[in-house]
């Protein structure tokens, strides 16, 4: 990988840096305070074009690549994390999924206005009693002539009740387990389609979790995704790319994180001359920076072979393990940093520091991610 960024690339960053700080940075402790979603940002972003950046112009995208997204999402959770998540949610995981498996008429049913930003997408995997074994999920899904009849519930459904899109899997043959999950389309309205509880969160807290329930819910044979018996294979595919997307929120948190800390330590003195200039502190900063340049190279390694079309899933659980796990490690600095300022709410690093520790979780935990990587180095 040649470590450079075209000129749109660098235009780009330039622009939604400039977005998030007028947009986004001056309500972000607000939101947060809160837990409120804010869908008025999620429309700025569809009218600038970052809502659909990877896909072709044919269904409503910017045409770009997967390094531009990872460059977006990374310049908005720099700010705030929050907003972060809900765009890699909407493309790398409710979009994507829809884009590489759907069917023409699905993609101009759906990837088109999710693309555009007039719709936002979601992903429902997660149940209370299959988490990090998606296999065991109990959802089923049933066909009934022209429908399916979906039944059950899932958990910690990023931008649940908000979006009007979600990929949602379930059982069609229990038996089967893994081989037996189907993936589907259901649109926000359906019948039986219930949100339930809104969950109370250490982190992201404007960006909305909830819980979700399909009682009878019947949705159109023809929002099966892809064939009877993928699901599985669209759920993991589809988190593969999802990693990509939480390593660069995870990314934009430790650069926000550094940011705050260095322009503290510059204008805070303690013995006579700023903090900055004392080793202590000086190192940690420096320690800071190389963690933070480590975390960018692997994140953009893993969006650059996704934007090739060559494998990424060792790449991307590289990246996502690496950088989380240096978003809570810069944060905590962060706060040591900032001392006692570091513990309340009138600087942005405790936020930083709620937020850092999801992105060790979702997406898969560090400890699946570990998983993965070892399970592919020693694959025969």
């Amino acid at each position: 990988m040649h470590v450079s960024y075209t000129d749109e690339q660098n235009m780009i960053r330039s622009m939604v840096r400039d977005f998030a700080k007028n947009e986004i940075e001056p309500t972000a402790a607000l939101r947060d305070e809160e837990e409120r979603f804010d869908r008025a940002l999620f429309d700025k972003m569809g009218e600038i074009g970052l809502t659909g950046i990877p896909w072709p112009e044919k269904y409503g995208g910017l045409a770009s690549d997967f390094i531009t997204y990872a460059i977006v999402v990374e310049e908005l959770s720099r700010v705030c994390a929050s907003t972060g998540v809900m765009l890699s949610v909407h493309t790398s995981l409710a979009s994507w999924a829809i884009y590489k498996y759907g069917t023409e008429a699905q993609k101009l049913q759906f990837l088109r206005p999710l693309a555009e930003g007039k719709k936002l997408g979601a992903y429902s995997l997660t149940e209370s009693g299959s988490g990090s074994d998606a296999g065991a999920m109990r959802t089923t899904a049933k066909k009934d002539g022209d429908s399916y009849v979906l039944n059950g519930s899932k958990l910690f459904v990023t931008n649940g009740g908000e979006a009007e899109v979600y990929i949602v899997f379930a059982m069609t043959d229990m038996q089967q387990r893994q081989k037996g999950c189907s993936a589907f389309i259901v649109e926000k309205g359906a019948a039986g389609f219930i949100f339930g509880n809104k969950e109370k969160k250490l982190g992201i807290r404007s960006s909305p979790t909830i819980e979700m329930r399909f009682e009878n819910c019947r949705v159109p044979a023809e929002n099966l995704l892809g064939q009877e018996g993928e699901g599985f294979r669209i759920a993991m595919r589809s988190l593969d790319g999802g990693r990509i997307g939480i390593a660069a929120q995870a990314l934009g948190i430790s650069q926000g994180a550094m940011d705050a800390s260095i322009s503290y330590a510059k204008e805070r003195s303690q013995f006579g001359k700023p903090i900055g200039k004392q080793q202590a502190i000086a190192f940690k900063i420096a320690d800071m920076a190389t963690k933070i340049e480590a975390a960018r190279l692997l994140t953009y390694q893993a969006a650059w072979r996704e934007s090739k079309g060559l494998t990424y899933g060792k790449e991307a659980a590289i990246a996502k393990l690496f950088a989380s796990d240096t978003a809570v490690q810069v944060s905590i600095e962060a706060v040591q940093i900032f001392g006692g300022y570091g513990y309340t709410k009138d600087f942005p690093v405790e936020r930083y520091l709620r937020d850092a520790k999801v992105t060790q979780i979702y997406e898969g935990t560090n400890e699946i991610q570990r998983l993965v990587i070892s399970r592919m180095l020693l694959a025969d």
